[in-house]
């Protein structure tokens, strides 16, 4: 490897580091269960990372949904009948090839496997990466967590952790139909937990065990020109959605899957990348056109008519598909990576998350210039509890005014408002930009309309 690949490489690693640092100091995300030692690929958001991933969803159902008159929203159960993950193929196909160490006895995923040197054209690698030990024939994995259902022992129910959430929009289909006006095409968006057995969760929180999905099942005529139509229209809104939110355009790609690996389901498939300080180019969001696969099957499988009916024609049919799918996790980990900078600041160096206003947690901090007078902070306290009415606001009165500006950089607070003592007599305050980090003073009046026009 070049020596300038080396330092690419030891550059990438190094951020990583520093966003996982950052992440757990200044509480984004923590170790799931951490006193206990941890529960590999678990993560627990602290209270910036639930802000951050509240911002995320908030904005995904203001742009899917509220914006839309052909998008509606639901919320369907994480635990669902088991015939449903039969019907959806989770349990016949839902499977990685899993490899086990005959020595130390920890398994892999066989194409993760990094190819051994002089394995020749196959690229198989029978040793262990943790070990050396020999390495097991590669044996199918489900990757659907089982739960069991029921208080007798005996009469307990198996069911399974949704793999997906797309499933739950599926099944309540006509449902959805019926007790609304909605005509093809439509959408039904939904946000929610999904749980995988993943054999090999890491990368901090880009594979995890327990994670939260964003998606749209949009509902099309079934035929090849209308699913042209409507898959280039998605593919570019949720481009979109990705730059408008702040992510660096070079950072992002479109990549269509290979005729081997797309899903059972896929008559087309794409992924929105994002160039990852770790292994490259990672999946972000997937475009797919499902065709009739879900409600085909649901249909088979349930004995339940799902076909449309359109009111104008008489024309019967199920519909096609297009999704989006999108993680909020992996946005959240890719939002915060893509925001980190750090620059000189006179001899001093500065760390600062340039969030977009919408994301980021705090979108205010106050301040009084000095902790320990009583006009300021008075004065300083009611301005406070006044902006949270409307913003997300954080107080700070610790140490000096340089070290707050400091810290709410960090977790990148877009604006601090200080109160000093002319803001007892002219009624206004110093408030600083996080990204230029100008001063001006603005009317404490006005502070709500200047506020609200700079966030949104």
């Amino acid at each position: 490897m070049s020596s300038n690949k080396l330092k690419a490489k030891s550059h990438m690693e190094n951020l990583m580091e520093k966003i996982v640092s950052l992440a757990k100091r200044r509480g984004f995300i923590f170790p799931g269960s951490e006193i206990y030692g941890g529960l590999t690929g678990t993560w627990d958001y602290g209270p910036l990372g639930v802000e951050l991933k509240r911002n995320i969803k908030n904005a995904f159902w203001r742009s899917m949904v509220e914006r839309r008159e052909d998008v509606v929203g639901i919320d369907a159960a994480i635990l669902m009948a088991p015939k449903v993950w039969e019907a959806s193929g989770h349990v016949g196909a839902f499977s990685d090839p899993l490899v086990e160490c005959l020595a130390c006895h920890h398994r892999f995923k066989a194409d993760s496997l990094p190819v051994k040197e002089g394995s020749g054209s196959s690229g198989k690698n029978n040793q262990c990466p943790d070990c050396g030990g020999e390495l097991s024939e590669p044996k199918q994995f489900n990757l659907l967590v089982e739960a069991m259902l029921g208080v007798v022992e005996n009469a307990r129910q198996k069911v399974y952790l949704r793999g997906e959430i797309t499933q739950g929009v599926h099944v309540n289909f006509k449902n959805v139909l019926d007790s609304t006006r909605l005509k093809i095409p439509f959408g039904i968006a939904q946000i929610g937990k999904t749980f995988r057995n993943e054999i090999t969760p890491g990368n901090f929180t880009f594979r995890s065990r327990e994670f939260e999905q964003m998606e749209l099942q949009f509902y099309i005529k079934p035929n090849s020109r209308d699913a042209a139509k409507w898959f280039k229209y998605w593919k570019e809104e949720r481009m979109k959605w990705y730059l408008n939110l702040g992510l660096n355009k070079k950072n992002l790609r479109f990549r269509e899957h290979a005729a081997d690996e797309k899903a059972h389901y896929a008559k087309a498939a794409w992924d929105i990348e994002y160039a990852a300080p770790f292994e490259g180019w990672k999946e972000l969001e997937g475009i797919h056109n499902r065709g009739d696969w879900d409600l085909r099957r649901h249909q088979e499988f349930s004995g339940k008519d799902l076909v449309y009916t359109d009111d104008k024609s008489g024309k019967k049919y199920l519909p096609w598909i297009i999704e989006t799918s999108g993680g909020v996790d992996r946005a959240a980990l890719f939002f915060m990576i893509d925001a980190y900078d750090e620059e000189k600041v006179g001899a001093e160096q500065r760390i600062v998350l340039r969030l977009n206003h919408k994301l980021a947690p705090y979108k205010i901090a106050v301040f009084p210039l000095l902790a320990n007078k009583k006009p300021l902070v008075d004065l300083a306290k009611k301005i406070y509890l006044d902006l949270k009415e409307n913003f997300m606001v954080a107080w700070d009165d610790r140490g000096n005014i340089g070290k707050r500006y400091r810290s709410q950089d960090e977790i990148g607070t877009p604006f601090c408002a200080t109160v000093d003592f002319d803001s007892l007599d002219k009624k206004d305050v110093t408030v600083r930009d996080r990204d230029t980090m100008k001063q001006k003073r603005v009317g404490i009046a006005g502070l709500k309309d200047y506020f609200s026009v700079k966030i949104e």
